[in-house]
């Protein structure tokens, strides 16, 4: 019996986007980032983040039709190979993040 493991080294088995929207993106930014989500849904399963409702992605990308393809392509996922779930998960919760000092909550964050 022979095992065969289909994996290339060179592409990460889960891409993540973290913080969408932090800074604006401009169109070209916008055009380039369509792209990768395109090239990445066909290959595996990604995870974006952001603080922005779909609703502001048109602000975010500065054009809201690139932003509806990009909100669409992610929602149809199954343009490639394979079929992928997709889920939005909405939290509402307190953020965190790590400094020197360690993990700061929400109040000391805004502290500083």
């Amino acid at each position: 019996m022979q095992i065969t493991i289909d994996l290339d080294p060179t592409v990460p088995r889960l891409g993540i986007i973290d913080e969408i929207g932090y800074l604006p993106i401009d169109r070209a930014g916008a055009n380039l980032f369509f792209q990768l989500i395109s090239r990445r849904c066909e290959r595996g399963p990604m995870i974006l983040t952001s603080n922005q409702s779909f609703g502001s992605w048109g602000d975010v990308f500065g054009d809201r039709s690139i932003a509806t393809a990009i909100l669409e392509l992610w929602q149809k996922r199954g343009l490639g190979r394979e079929t992928f779930l997709t889920h939005n998960l909405q939290l509402k919760a307190a953020g965190y993040r790590v400094t020197a000092e360690g993990l700061v909550g929400p109040d000391e964050a805004h502290a500083s």
